[in-house]
């Protein structure tokens, strides 16, 4: 009988903190390729990367997409405290295709002057999509699927390893296209044990666009640049570069005047009034009391600006501290805010709302067919993003399909990127998917 597990029950299950070691053993956590399907473009851009947490001899894999301009970056910390949590569990951090068009050479060996002044001073080797990868128009959700089914396959050893698929925002909304997709007469759903939506989703949880509406996007993409623009004015890797070396900073000379307060470079709507370390200046710009509704994206509830000292110093009085959050914007391999992001991705994501064949999934090529006969577990998660839309699109999920339970948490005090980086104990998401990947 299919069955709801209500949020009070799960967490009276929650499982008790775990400490887990700050610093990463790169031996233990290895960051691999792993061949993609082959798509436009170049044979050398034909795969992808997986950063690994845990045990490879565990037989259940947990395999997470990151969202929309999201990187494998935003599961370590994550990931690190499920693997300590639940047994016989490793994690998979996915990095898209396109992670391969960065140039992340100075954050991996350089100082934060020798970051800013290679990424600054234009010496990065930057891609111009319209000149140099005008291919990557043709990166979208089907060859996203492909690439993902790659991984899951891998991580599935021949049937040996039962693989639990999972995503935050757009890579929870992947997660479920992926779970209804058509691969040449395969539904997705068989590869996987269960689901896992972190404040994403489908079926009403972001968009539901018109096909008037899709046809003049995929009209844009097709003359445009290949890749979306966080800021407008700033090339699409702006978003990547700023948000790593502000944390690159905040990491490594925390209490240090910000280095990114006077720089010309850095929007002026991204610098509090007064002189701010650079763990304030991280916290200011990404805390949702003081950030731009354009970053919503990437929001956290941190804190405040101190009240006084010279420069200001930022406060933990929130649900992530800002060490999570530098130590999450600024890591390398893997980072956490991807320089390219496909815009044909995001689109062909918006048009498979539906999860059913339409005049939008045929326009675009779409192949989520497989909806009603999904039969695995389902968790989903919601912030306060949407204002209930991921859980009403979870729901939708649930009824229309042959899934078994559902495990619904709302946790309206939170922001976007809280569940990848709070305090374990104030994590909500945590507390509450251990016991469900648990269950499994």
């Amino acid at each position: 009988m299919r069955t709801r597990i209500a949020l009070s029950l799960v967490l009276a299950a929650a499982a008790a903190a775990v400490a887990v070691p700050a610093a990463a053993d790169a031996a233990r956590e290895p960051y691999v390729a792993i061949p993609g399907a082959v798509g436009p473009g170049p044979a050398k851009y034909n795969r992808v990367f997986v950063h690994q947490f845990g045990s490879p001899r565990a037989s259940r894999v947990l395999v997470l997409v990151p969202g929309y301009i999201g990187g494998a970056g935003d599961f370590t910390q994550l990931a690190r405290q499920l693997i300590a949590r639940v047994p016989d569990l490793q994690v998979w951090a996915l990095d898209r295709r396109e992670n391969a068009l960065e140039d992340t050479s100075v954050f991996r060996t350089g100082t934060p002057q020798q970051a800013y002044d290679y990424y600054f001073g234009l010496k990065a080797n930057y891609i111009d999509g319209t000149r140099d990868t005008p291919f990557a128009r043709g990166w979208g959700l089907k060859l996203a699927l492909e690439d993902l089914r790659k991984v899951v396959l891998k991580a599935r050893a021949g049937g040996r390893r039962q693989v639990i698929l999972g995503g935050h925002s757009l890579g929870a909304s992947t997660t479920a296209a992926y779970a209804s997709w058509d691969f040449n007469g395969h539904p997705g759903y068989r590869d996987i044990k269960a689901m896992v939506l972190i404040d994403g989703g489908l079926l009403g949880s972001f968009s539901h666009p018109q096909l008037a509406t899709v046809k003049r996007r995929a009209a844009a993409i097709r003359t445009g640049d290949p890749f979306v623009t966080l800021f407008n004015g700033l090339p699409p890797w702006s978003a990547g570069v700023f948000a790593e070396l502000a944390g690159m900073y905040a990491k490594r000379l925390p209490g240090a005047a910000s280095a990114l307060q006077a720089s010309p470079v850095v929007p002026a709507s991204l610098k509090p009034a007064v002189r701010v370390t650079n763990q304030a200046a991280l916290g200011y710009a990404l805390d949702f009391r003081t950030s731009l509704k354009a970053l919503a994206l990437i929001q956290v509830d941190s804190g405040r600006l101190a009240q006084s000292g010279d420069p200001r110093p930022w406060q933990n009085t929130g649900l992530t501290p800002i060490g999570n959050v530098a130590s999450g914007f600024f890591q390398e391999p893997g980072n956490f805010v991807e320089w390219y992001f496909p815009a044909k991705l995001t689109l062909d994501v918006d048009g498979a709302d539906a999860l059913s064949r339409n005049s939008i999934t045929n326009y675009l090529g779409l192949r989520t067919w497989h909806r009603a006969e999904i039969n695995v577990p389902l968790y989903a998660e919601q912030t306060s993003l949407t204002r209930g839309n991921v859980l009403r699109g979870a729901r939708r999920l649930f009824r229309s399909s042959r899934i078994p339970r559902a495990t619904y948490v709302n946790v309206p005090n939170s922001h976007h990127v809280d569940p990848l980086l709070a305090a374990p104990s104030k994590n909500v998401f945590l507390r509450t998917v251990v016991p469900f990947l648990k269950s499994l």
